[in-house]
């Protein structure tokens, strides 16, 4: 299914967001996801299902000086 991962398409096989982000190898970094433009807590990302055309963001933390 096609979505837009950080602002580009992409073909994903997983059903889920967790699996999504399995598949991008980021399944254990700490991150912050959002869904449509709507944040979404991580302990719903193994039950939130993606739909083709869903654009998901996934951002980690960024240290600077």
């Amino acid at each position: 299914m096609n979505i837009i991962l950080n602002g580009e398409r992409r073909e994903i096989r997983g059903l889920t967001v967790a699996d999504v982000l399995a598949e991008i190898g980021l399944e254990k970094a700490r991150v912050a996801t959002a869904l449509n433009g709507e944040f979404l807590p991580a302990t719903l990302r193994e039950e939130t299902k993606l739909s083709a055309g869903d654009a998901l963001e996934v951002l980690s933390a960024m240290q600077g000086g």
